[in-house]
């Protein structure tokens, strides 16, 4: 089919309302923009991502697609990380808290199985150009019933030994599951003194363990967040005893995230907004 009338085709059908349902291979890198069916299923896939502003539904384009997963400090930084790559990447995220090493298969599956083909019909097939990932702070954390932070009379998440077990695990499934994905590894943040359900300095122990992982997999970028953290959570960390950080903290952190990613995608970062623009965004979604 020649080029004129390729897309004199793929218009009429996209009028008829029936662009979807063609093969996403006729369709070509457009193909899938504005189709319905994978919206659909990401707001499916969790309550926030109707609600909250990182998790709102990005359309695929033709530019490279990247793949953040992590904790409620990836989910801070997020929308930094877009900014910052603005016009030279596809930013997605994991629709949820990504939680500690023992989640990340069972949550990448759950995301693969709602958006992917073949088990979506109609759903993405592009291949994802560069995951970052992290996992560590939830799993030197204590917690008792469940879900209250006490590292008095809680339970640790994770021993060294299984952190270290379960991250060669997501690890193997990561290369296994997405084997074009450039791969980068973030060391876990700080954790300050007076955290309720984690020791201060804990995350050093559990950095250590992944470094050694990560010697068997050179080809895995590391992204030292943690060196990043100290100085910053310093500054802007948002409450006493929180591993958590105000908005401009986590546009600092977004901003080195989105170097490591640029690096391996050979373009520039753009000049990332202020927070306070950043947070009237998240403002006007969330209303």
């Amino acid at each position: 089919m020649k080029n004129a009338n390729r897309r004199d085709f793929i218009k009429a059908i996209s009028a008829l309302g029936l662009a979807c349902l063609l093969p996403l291979d006729l369709l070509g890198a457009t193909g899938h923009e504005g189709c319905r069916i994978c919206k659909e299923a990401w707001n499916r896939l969790s309550k926030m991502n109707e609600t909250r502003y990182q998790f709102r539904y990005i359309e695929p384009s033709s530019l490279p697609n990247v793949f953040l997963y992590g904790d409620s400090i990836s989910i801070g930084y997020t929308e930094y990380v877009r900014a910052a790559l603005e016009g030279k990447a596809n930013v997605y995220r994991l629709h949820v808290n990504g939680g500690s090493s023992h989640d990340l298969i069972p949550k990448m599956e759950a995301f693969r199985k709602a958006l992917f083909q073949p088990s979506l019909k109609g759903g993405w097939s592009f291949d994802w150009d560069v995951i970052h990932f992290n996992v560590g702070l939830h799993d030197l954390k204590y917690v008792a019933n469940k879900v209250e932070l006490d590292k008095v009379n809680g339970k640790l998440v994770s021993t060294l030994e299984v952190y270290e077990k379960k991250l060669r695990e997501n690890i193997n499934y990561l290369k296994t599951t997405y084997p074009k994905a450039k791969l980068i590894f973030a060391l876990t943040t700080v954790v300050p003194e007076g955290e309720a359900g984690r020791f201060e300095g804990s995350e050093a122990n559990y950095n250590k363990v992944a470094l050694n992982v990560l010697k068997d997999y050179p080809e895995i970028t590391i992204n030292n967040l943690h060196e990043v953290s100290i100085p910053i959570i310093k500054e802007y960390q948002d409450k006493p005893g929180s591993v958590h950080y105000l908005p401009e903290g986590y546009r600092l952190l977004g901003i080195q995230v989105a170097k490591q990613i640029a690096k391996l995608l050979k373009v520039k970062v753009e000049d990332c907004p202020s927070a306070m623009v950043i947070e009237r965004k998240f403002k006007e979604y969330e209303k």
